[in-house]
């Protein structure tokens, strides 16, 4: 017996307020995605949609992303989409899965972002920890970077 659960994903969360109505925020980060991803990911140094720029259940896209001096190639989709609610992307060809959650308070909204690794391979679990407390701190820099990005263009 393993020491180390496989199936139990590794999972970063964080939220940020956004001094604009949720619709705002949503049309920002859910229905123009693929135009807005790249901006608030830093570490995205190629962004490609594989069906054309609407987000919708099933879109893709292919993205390279630089981590730790490491091009990683992976293709996304979207997995679910509840305007203005919810938009979570999944990846086709790797175990990988962002949520990104809007609620709306007296005109301010809450933006939670997670990442989850669905998946960790068995030579990664003794990482677990480090793994967990780099993923937070990505998820804080993309809410930050969201609401310093809508504040500025919106």
């Amino acid at each position: 017996m393993y020491p180390f659960d496989f199936s139990k994903p590794v999972v970063g969360k964080a939220s940020i307020e956004i001094n604009k109505p949720v619709a705002l925020v949503f049309g920002y980060v859910g229905e123009h995605f693929f135009e807005n991803y790249p901006k608030w990911a830093l570490e995205v140094s190629e962004f490609k949609p594989l069906n054309g720029s609407d987000v919708f259940v099933g879109a893709k896209a292919q993205q390279v992303r630089v981590e730790y001096g490491q091009k990683v190639e992976s293709v996304l989709e979207v997995s679910e989409y509840i305007p203005p609610v919810k938009v979570t992307l999944s990846g086709v060809d790797q175990p990988y899965r962002n949520t990104y959650q809007f609620t709306q308070d007296n005109g301010t909204t809450e933006l939670e972002f997670s990442f989850e690794i669905l998946e960790l391979e068995l030579f990664m679990r003794p990482f677990e920890k480090l793994i967990r407390v780099a993923i937070e701190e990505g998820a804080e820099n993309t809410v930050e970077n969201i609401k310093n990005l809508i504040g500025a263009e919106i």
